[in-house]
């Protein structure tokens, strides 16, 4: 069943996000600060049964010069630079095997995928954190340097300069994207790297924070809700903290191509605050609205319209400015 407003109502709908004034110098500082770290990226051979793409083993410096993971996959035998994608997980799950998600570089591109620290996968979080529901989304949530997203969003900009620093890449044709929180990931980065070449968002997550922690009855946004009803006097204070991190304010400063989806009966990210995103979003863009669909959206649809999407864009040569 619908999970939301109607697809009318949705079309109307607009956002009551507004951006802190000071939003962006405080992400200026944060990646200025990042940026003080040598990406020092590691590339090992990985050993795989696969016969048309090689697969490396990636590490790089995140934030703090934390030390973070990724895949790279190649083409096999294919010529650079290439255009390059990097594409970010969902909640609470890791970059995978290095046999998983293979189309990207099937299809041409070089494929980072990278792994989000402090959840699933293999790349630790030395950061601490404070009182925080089970799970994720309220780490450090008791101040904006302190919030875990911070860091997220700070490792998927140093992913991109990573993916860029690559021989076999052509920095000018680097694009981004993710399902779920891999999605609100990617919009962030193309919000704060403002020449990424193209944006795809899956149903993603971490818009609209507020609207969400009212609606969303499923895990994620619940954490939210639940760390409000235990702090109840924290309210104003834990809004202002997601007032930087919110994609409704990311989108309002990203210019790239950009592919939404969003399924309606999606129970876990209230389409509502895709809807608040994607009208926000100042680059050509388009829309995927699924009626039937839940949190999967589109499924292999979307991917399908992405690669043809994709494909003008990324494999046409291009200065960086």
């Amino acid at each position: 069943m619908l999970t939301d407003l109607g697809l009318d109502a949705l079309w109307e709908y607009r956002s009551g996000y507004e951006a802190p004034a000071d939003f962006d110098a405080f992400w200026a500082s944060t990646l200025a600060e990042a940026r003080e770290h040598d990406l020092a990226v590691d590339l090992t051979p990985v050993e795989t049964p696969l016969r048309t793409l090689d697969v490396y083993d990636v590490t790089y410096s995140g934030f703090g010069g934390h030390r973070l993971r990724a895949w790279l996959r190649l083409p096999r035998g294919a010529e650079g630079p290439l255009p390059a994608i990097v594409q970010f997980h969902g909640y609470g799950g890791s970059r995978g095997s290095a046999l998983q998600e293979l189309h990207w570089a099937s299809a041409g591109y070089a494929h980072l995928q990278v792994d989000v620290r402090g959840q699933g996968g293999v790349t630790p979080d030395p950061v601490g954190s404070g009182p925080a529901y089970p799970g994720h989304l309220t780490r450090g949530i008791e101040s904006r340097e302190t919030y875990v997203y911070r860091r997220i969003f700070t490792d998927a900009v140093r992913a991109v300069d990573t993916a860029r620093a690559l021989e076999h890449v052509d920095p000018a044709r680097v694009a981004v994207l993710g399902n779920s929180q891999g999605g609100g990931i990617a919009l962030a980065t193309a919000g704060l790297v403002p020449d990424v070449a193209a944006l795809h968002a899956q149903a993603p997550f971490l818009c609209d924070f507020r609207r969400a922690s009212l609606i969303g009855g499923e895990r994620p946004y619940v954490e939210l809700s639940r760390y409000l009803a235990d702090h109840r006097d924290a309210v104003s204070r834990v809004f202002d903290v997601l007032s930087y991190f919110d994609g409704v304010g990311f989108a309002a400063r990203a210019t790239a191509p950009a592919w939404f989806s969003v399924g309606l009966m999606d129970g876990i990210v209230p389409p509502s605050t895709v809807f608040g995103a994607y009208h926000e979003y100042q680059g050509p863009k388009e829309l995927a609205v699924w009626e039937y669909n839940g949190h999967e959206a589109g499924g292999a649809d979307d991917v399908r319209a992405v690669l043809d999407g994709f494909q003008p864009i990324l494999t046409s040569t291009k200065e960086l400015t």
